[in-house]
């Protein structure tokens, strides 16, 4: 059969299975898929896409993200054709227990990254063109963009930083049907504006009639052949493209046909080969190459030495750089402050630089860990909140990130309330599979820092800005889902949990509480998530009122998370956090100021008698 007629075919086989599947789930977004069906089969099954269907974990196999996540019938009708999935399963379209979600997931094993909240694909496909890049591998990254989508900044973002990094395995695909969900796209079919916007950000651009599968396939020949810069092929399409009755249709998004409906546009269609099978070039042999894993040397710090934290982990990263020769460092434009350009200045191959650009940063990290990189990314707490929707996805995604946010609470001082993270510890806590640790000094930091390079899973860690005194040993031991009791009698009165900088006020407290004959308990809660809750429920049992200090909101803080482990015994804390709107000062001032300084401490060790 000739090579335009069989791709013809597969592109009616494939339109036949996303009408039969959507009608069978009930809902499901039909003409979104209908409409990349050239595009994305000339793509796949024309020669230009290069994968092993059956080991879709081989490294140098092309790889192809559906930012458009709403499109997974089609994702899922493409590999059906391919034989491989049973094409019986696609009747299990949007079914409980069944790995054909409404939206791409990790359960499809050919799914890249979780996708459906919009605006992502693109940033992740950033991220696994670098990782290609820094593990010397050849494959290519395709992302299936919706043109409604590219009214998201984090779109712009990724293709600020793609064209930056001359990233010329990077294309992406827009499948410009002219239509959102509830009306007309900001451009429509002007491919002409839109070409324009993209060149504009140092992209290739090759304008497509989306359903000509000969000149398709034509523009993807071209695409792989550019050097130097990114590509992206913009199709031309009509939504819901091959069923007459809701073809360039308004209100039809997210919507299904009818059986009846359904029987008459497989009718028109006009016959199908269900034998038909499509087939993939084999990808090209490659195996990563990374630097020689190597022992990382000990780390060195005397108790009373002042340093802190988020330097702490500038030095680690450098530090365990050797032992772990898939890490790789991003920063946002903060690498003086997050102390990362010392990782940047020893390691300058395995550092990215994401400038202020937070979403995109966070979806960068996701494509990297896709890949098998080990990704830390860093920039100030306050500026995650910003990608909080990027890092949800992240959590779906099943892979190994660690995030380190610094210059966390009121205690930065004159920088003022625009620069506090003072939402973080709440937000990281919500996110599935996600630890959350506060280190108190320098070796906590780097201790914690370790165990999250070993922890599956997202992992944050909250950095102190100021420099703040070591106060454990090298040799002091830390678990994920630990606590640290640092004051502890038979007298005890009360039992002060506190984390980072308010874990020094708490020492502090202790010592002049001790001075007026009250013995108190000191726990550093530095792991908050998972968290110790049989050290919380024996020192609520023993001492009964536990006094939580946190430089954070009280609302999703520890003093909730303390709670939430007591159960019934929840009742017993007492709670110090961040209640007012914050200023500029000293770093004194403001813990004085919110009430979580060592005086608002003994003072509520006081009403506790």
């Amino acid at each position: 059969m000739p090579k335009d007629e069989h791709l013809t075919q597969l592109c009616r086989l494939i339109r036949s299975h996303i009408i039969r599947m959507t009608t069978a789930a009930g809902s499901g977004h039909l003409t979104s898929s209908l409409s990349a069906v050239e595009l994305v089969t000339g793509l796949m099954f024309s020669g230009v896409f290069r994968a092993d269907l059956k080991r879709p974990d081989y490294p140098n196999n092309d790889r192809l993200i559906f930012s458009k996540g709403h499109a997974a019938p089609l994702l899922y009708s493409a590999y059906a054709a391919a034989g491989a999935l049973l094409r019986g399963k696609l009747d299990r379209l949007r079914r409980f227990g069944s790995p054909l979600e409404g939206h791409p997931m990790p359960k499809f094993r050919y799914t890249e990254a979780p996708t459906g909240s919009l605006g992502q694909g693109l940033g992740i496909g950033v991220g696994e063109a670098l990782a290609a890049k820094m593990s010397r591998l050849a494959f290519r990254i395709y992302v299936l963009l919706g043109d409604g989508e590219m009214s998201e900044g984090s779109v712009w973002e990724a293709a600020q930083i793609a064209s930056f990094y001359r990233l010329d395995n990077l294309v992406a695909v827009l499948d410009m049907n002219g239509l959102g969900q509830s009306g007309p796209t900001m451009l429509g079919h002007d491919a002409g504006t839109m070409a324009k916007r993209v060149s504009a950000f140092g992209w290739e651009t090759i304008i497509v009639d989306g359903h000509d599968l000969t000149k398709v396939v034509a523009a993807y020949g071209r695409a792989v052949k550019v050097r130097g810069r990114p590509v992206m092929i913009i199709g031309q399409t009509v939504k819901g493209k091959g069923v007459a009755p809701v073809e360039g249709k308004e209100g039809w998004h997210g919507k299904v046909l009818s059986k009846n409906e359904a029987a008459q546009a497989l009718k028109d269609l006009g016959p199908v080969d269900r034998k038909l099978r499509a087939v993939m070039r084999p990808p090209e042999p490659g195996q990563p190459i990374f630097p020689t894993k190597k022992t990382a040397q000990a780390m060195k710090y005397k108790v009373g030495q002042v340093l802190a934290p988020r330097e702490a982990i500038g030095r680690a990263l450098v530090r365990l750089a050797p032992a772990w020769p898939k890490l790789a460092v991003l920063d946002g434009e903060v690498k003086n402050s997050t102390a990362t350009e010392l990782f940047e200045k020893k390691y300058p191959r395995r550092f990215i630089e994401g400038y202020i650009a937070e979403q995109n940063l966070v979806s960068l990290a996701g494509g990297l860990a896709a890949r098998g990189l080990l990704p830390v990314t860093a920039t100030f707490s306050a500026f995650f909140t910003r990608a909080f929707d990027q890092l949800r996805m992240a959590s779906y995604a099943g892979t190994h990130q660690v995030y380190v946010g610094t210059h966390a609470g009121v205690h930065i001082g004159p920088d003022g309330p625009s620069q506090m993270g003072l939402q973080d510890i709440a937000m990281f806590r919500t996110l599935e599979n996600c630890a959350v640790l506060y280190p108190a000094d320098a070796v906590a930091a780097e201790k914690l820092l370790e165990k999250a390079l070993r922890t599956a899973g997202l992992v944050y860690l909250r950095a102190t800005r100021a420099d703040l005194p070591v106060i454990y040993k090298p040799t002091q031991r830390f678990v994920i889902g630990g606590s640290h009791v640092l004051r502890r009698s038979a007298l005890d009165q009360a039992t002060i949990v506190a984390a980072g900088v308010t874990l020094h006020e708490a020492l502090k407290a202790s010592a002049q509480l001790a001075n007026k004959k009250i013995n108190v308990r000191v726990v550093d809660l530095y792991s908050i998530k998972p968290i110790d809750a049989v050290t919380l429920k024996l020192s609520a049992r023993e001492t009964k009122h536990l006094i939580v200090v946190e430089d954070h909101y009280p609302e999703g803080g520890m003093a909730e998370a303390v709670r939430s482990a007591l159960g019934k015994n929840a009742g017993c804390v007492m709670s110090l956090a961040v209640r007012k709107t914050p200023r500029s000062g000293k770093p004194e001032e403001l813990l004085t100021d919110e009430n979580i300084d060592a005086a608002a401490i003994v003072k509520a060790v006081m009403k506790t008698r």
